[in-house]
């Protein structure tokens, strides 16, 4: 049940406590009532996405797009304008270089064997830099809620 929940809000801490307040919840029925591992799984995933609904839209994108990218994956980026958003809104938090990368890679579009050839750095210190760039949208997404 916590992979399930996992797997829905991305979030350990919270898919615990979504399984948790389930079990929880089981405490206060009667307590001639069976319950089955079906009706669990299904109590798990409808607490998780109640929660996503609860969300507002900053927090929704943050784990819709962000919370799974441990490696780039090119065929996952989200749609331009919505990067563009959230890229203007932190870009003045970002380091110098790791900005330039964003840029050429989000509103650019450019590969990451082309930034890499344009900027004179590997590809694999591209993605440490696209991924510590959305570490730190991550993180300032959190905060603003």
């Amino acid at each position: 049940m916590h992979r399930l929940a996992r797997m829905y809000v991305h979030d350990d801490n919270l898919s615990h406590d979504i399984v948790q307040d389930v079990f929880a919840s089981c405490l206060y029925r009667p307590t001639d009532t069976t319950i089955s591992a079906a009706y669990l799984f299904n109590a798990v995933r409808n607490r998780c996405l109640n929660h996503i609904r609860n969300l507002d839209i900053r927090q929704r994108i943050m784990n819709t797009y962000f919370a799974n990218w441990e490696e780039y994956d090119d065929k996952d980026w989200p749609d331009e304008k919505t990067l563009a958003e959230i890229i203007s809104i932190v870009r003045h938090e970002l380091p110098p270089q790791c900005r330039r990368v964003v840029e050429l890679r989000f509103i650019s579009g450019m590969k990451v064997e082309e930034i890499g050839g344009e900027i004179g750095i590997s590809p694999r210190a591209v993605f440490k830099h696209i991924r510590h760039a959305l570490s730190i949208i991550r993180k300032k997404l959190k905060e603003n809620g």
